[in-house]
């Protein structure tokens, strides 16, 4: 796992521990035993540390946490590098990531590939570094500057790094070659500088801006319990030596690794990863190529999935059925772009570049060399069937077929074609040219290349794509169906807009369901369910009144001289109690956690039958969904990670218990949930039987 190669007095250690270089318990090994080899060899002057592949270290390995760890640890090979006689450079010609980058900080030196980048990303874990990374980091860049970029987790490029003072130079061409040179140098100069002893950084000016940072990422999540930890690991730096804080760091890393938000964390970050590997779909399936595209509709939901393709590098056309609505599109995305390029997120070159690849036509025939054509028509069955009844004779052999539709039968859709197998559904989130969620829908007709070929095409987009089946809203959108109708069914019980939007902000989410409702249009939902069926009492009849919500002024809250935020209304209120009275419903009053388990419960039982039902293949399937595409708080790890933590017997006891007091049988557990709390079971432990 380590190659050792010694020439001309420098030993180069090459990492091989395909694909990241993970820092696992073998790795661990076999790299101490290397560095012990170096350092006793009396032909070696010094030490250059590099990697295979495109990722120098992508990290420790998280499968460990929590777990005996096994010798050597990772903070054993940094203290065998601070207490090293022979200097040793690190050359980073990939990916320096958490335990890979503090690594490299208890380096003597380090030089970095362009493309290489560094980061801490602990912070998305739910941890913070425990290597030494709160310590070294702010010795070499400032507490101010290593506590911004620890807080965000974000990596740097290896300008960047250079410029910040975390590499001491950005190399092109041979990596290995300058490392040596550099490295002899340093052996030559007598001194070993170390990361640990410096303190030039280290200026009042410099723990004066960490100490404001601290207080306002504390002000702003005053329960995340990693950043008051790495607030206090960054402090110990500066009022004690460095072994003692080092010492603070590890205290806090490892009672943040039994922290419950924590292991959500972690729990979301394998369930993401998990979510590209498809239960029968071999690794090894053929790919269509994608060259070109076509997105039929100029609309919000078009324009920002045409960006996508634009950003990506891929030349999209965008297809409209009249001039004027084409026009409005294509304006559109340029103002997005321009927004972003005056924002500095993108390059004036970038700008024009992105805007470049689309171009817009009028009429089907323009989508015929298109090798992937998008629909993002309305929310219309025979809208969508029509379209793609004209495709099949436009598009050419062994284009992709792919339906933008959020609720809608893509089997229905493919069927009006000659050729099923290239159809399926994408369904994006809005604005897709931000939303990093794709549920890729798998039609039962749908080709293995075509999925294949839709899934890579997400990573290339810079998407998250999750396989679903074919039913109706797929996954996230028949779960939040659940949660709207107990939304409606609240309100007629006795609980006021604000009371459940507080409760649901209160459990980790960016907004209520009622204030995202008329942020969105309650217009939206009203018309859905004219086409659909199916009545929200409360939501359909402020729709009636033409309450459609921020945009009218007006919707489950008051929004005076365009407000953002809503204020209640009393006619609201009573409006509300007077269709309980109708529907014969006696009113009470609920505490928060009744009105987070009257929401959350039925979309947990939904989602246990969309496990049954084969919809999603797996409760991490659903979890990433709702985190990517619904602001479900990731630190709570998903509706299904969730339910594991409450229980699945209460959820269970809880569900026939709103059945009963209600009425409505499909509140009772379905028979997976059921099965699983009289088990004393878990989704975690889950495993489809088909």
């Amino acid at each position: 796992m380590v190659r050792q190669e010694v020439d001309g007095g420098v030993a180069v250690l090459t990492l091989a521990n395909p694909p990241v270089n993970a820092l696992g318990a073998a790795l661990r090994a076999a790299l101490d035993e290397a560095l012990a080899t170096a350092i006793a060899d009396d032909s070696v002057r010094a030490i250059v540390l590099a990697a295979e592949g495109r990722v120098f270290v992508g990290g420790a390995d998280i499968t460990e946490f929590g777990k005996p760890q096994r010798p050597p640890s990772l903070p054993d090979i940094l203290d065998r590098l601070d207490a090293s006689p022979k200097p040793v450079m690190a050359a980073i010609g990939g990916a320096a990531l958490g335990g890979g980058l503090e690594l490299a900080m208890a380096c003597h030196g380090r030089v970095a590939a362009p493309s290489a980048k560094l980061g801490l990303p602990e912070i998305k874990l739910g941890i913070i570094p425990g290597a030494g990374g709160t310590q070294r980091l702010p010795r070499l860049i400032g507490p101010d500057a290593a506590f911004r970029m620890m807080l965000t987790g974000e990596p740097v490029p290896a300008e960047t790094a250079a410029s910040l003072g975390i590499v001491d130079a950005a190399v092109l061409g041979d990596l290995v070659a300058a490392a040596r040179t550099r490295v002899l140098e340093i052996a030559d100069s007598g001194a070993l500088p170390r990361a640990r002893d410096r303190s030039e950084k280290l200026t009042p000016e410099a723990r004066a801006r960490f100490e404001a940072q601290a207080a306002e990422a504390v002000r702003r999540d005053p329960d995340a319990t990693n950043v008051h930890a790495l607030a206090r690991a960054v402090r110990a730096g500066l009022e004690q030596d460095f072994d003692a804080a080092v010492a603070v760091e590890r205290a806090e890393f490892r009672t943040l690794v039994e922290d419950p938000r924590s292991k959500a964390l972690r729990y979301a970050f394998f369930a993401e990863r998990e979510a590209a590997r498809v239960p029968g779909l071999p690794k090894d399936t053929p790919r269509r190529t994608l060259a070109t595209a076509a997105v039929i509709g100029a609309g919000t939901m078009g324009g920002g999935i045409a960006m996508c393709f634009a950003n990506a590098g891929i030349p999209v056309t965008v297809i409209e059925t009249e001039a004027a609505a084409l026009e409005r599109g294509l304006d559109r995305v340029k103002g997005l772009y321009a927004g972003s390029a005056k924002r500095g997120s993108i390059t004036e070159a970038q700008r024009d570049e992105r805007v470049g690849r689309i171009s817009g036509a009028i009429g089907l025939e323009h989508a015929g060399e298109a090798d992937i054509v998008i629909e993002a028509a309305f929310e219309d069955m025979g809208v969508k069937r029509e379209i793609f009844s004209k495709l099949d004779t436009i598009a050419k052999p062994g284009a992709i077929l792919a339906t933008n539709t959020s609720y809608l039968d893509v089997n229905a859709i493919a069927a009006v074609t000659g050729r099923p197998q290239d159809v399926l559904g994408l369904h994006f989130f809005s604005p897709a040219n931000v939303m990093r969620l794709v549920e890729v829908v798998r039609a039962e007709k749908t080709a293995p290349d075509v999925l294949a070929t839709a899934l890579d095409l997400g990573k290339r987009l810079n998407k998250l794509p999750v396989t679903v089946g074919v039913c109706f809203g797929f996954v996230g959108n028949r779960m939040l169906e659940r949660r709207s109708r107990a939304g409606e069914r609240l309100l007629l019980e006795g609980a006021l807009p604000h009371e459940v939007d507080a409760a649901v902000t209160g459990f980790g989410f960016r907004m209520g369901p009622f204030a995202m409702g008329d942020l969105a249009g309650l217009d939206i939902g009203w018309r859905s369910r004219k086409d659909f069926g199916g009545r929200a009492p409360v939501a359909d009849s402020l729709a009636e009144m033409g309450r459609y919500g921020q945009k009218t002024g007006r919707g489950f809250y008051l929004y005076p001289d365009g407000a953002r935020t809503g204020t209640r209304d009393p006619e609201v209120e009573a409006l509300i109690a007077r269709v309980a009275a109708e529907h014969g419903i006696t009113r009470r009053s609920f505490t928060p956690d009744e009105i987070v388990a009257r929401l959350m419960y039925p979309m947990v039982n939904e989602g246990a039958r969309i496990l049954e039902e084969g919809i999603a293949a797996r409760p991490g399937d659903i979890d990433t969904i709702w985190i990517n595409g619904y602001n479900w708080p990731a630190w709570r790890g998903g509706p299904m990670h969730w339910a594991d933590t409450v229980g699945l017997k209460t959820v269970a006891e809880a569900l026939s218990r709103f059945a009963a007091e209600t009425g409505d049988d499909s509140q009772a557990p379905a028979p997976l949930l059921r099965r699983l709390a009289d088990e004393g079971g878990r989704f975690a432990a889950w495993k489809a039987t088909a």
